[in-house]
């Protein structure tokens, strides 16, 4: 899992991103910051889960579902089962370590 470090490849209103195979983050302290990182190292297991393409597909849908629900942008990222699931795992660093398969279904 390479860290890559470019502002370019990411928003505005976020510090980083997992494309897998990589974890693209905005400034090098980030590399650092090891909740950060796991956040990230959580979405690229959901990525493998779902064969990396329809991650994104199902990330985008739900997306768009989420803005209809809460009409507004930070609540639906906020809530999207994938985020939930990185956010509230973030900082137990062990827990790649025994998280079950397709474990985001149950932030649905």
């Amino acid at each position: 899992m390479p860290v890559v470090v470019n502002k370019y490849l990411i928003g505005k209103r976020f510090a980083g991103i997992a494309l897998w195979p990589f974890i693209v983050v905005k400034n090098d302290r980030l590399k650092d910051d090891k909740a950060f990182i796991n956040h990230e190292k959580i979405h690229l297991r959901q990525q493998i889960e779902l064969l990396i393409l329809p991650f994104y597909f199902f990330y985008i849908v739900e997306y768009f579902v989420r803005l209809l629900q809460y009409k507004n942008s930070q609540d639906a990222y906020r809530n999207i089962s994938f985020e939930r699931e990185a956010y509230e795992r973030e900082e137990e660093l062990m827990y790649l370590t025994h998280r079950k398969l397709w474990s985001f279904i149950k932030y649905l």
